[in-house]
């Protein structure tokens, strides 16, 4: 997984000096990235708290995590299954 350089603290303060009327670009500059990320940060975290946003990653993490052993347990179904119809 792709590691970033920044908290969601400190994100969502450079959210916060956006709405507050900094320019995008001044901003982007200022903290070394793109405007485009910019954008991608507040669709993401535009209106959340720290604390919210710990709990969206939290549960995005969890979610993976239950995707992953989704996908084992119909693996091995699927392998039960071929090896059932080989069998008769």
């Amino acid at each position: 997984m792709k590691r970033t350089r920044f908290t969601e603290e400190q994100i969502i303060g450079v959210l916060k000096e956006a709405e507050a009327g900094a320019k995008t670009a001044d901003l982007a500059r200022r903290h070394g990235v793109s405007e485009a990320t910019i954008y991608n940060w507040k669709s993401k975290y535009g209106g959340l708290e720290v604390s919210e946003a710990r709990r969206l990653r939290a549960l995005e993490s969890e979610n993976a995590k239950l995707k992953r052993l989704l996908a084992d347990a119909m693996l091995d179904q699927a392998a039960l299954k071929d090896l059932l119809a080989k069998k008769f």
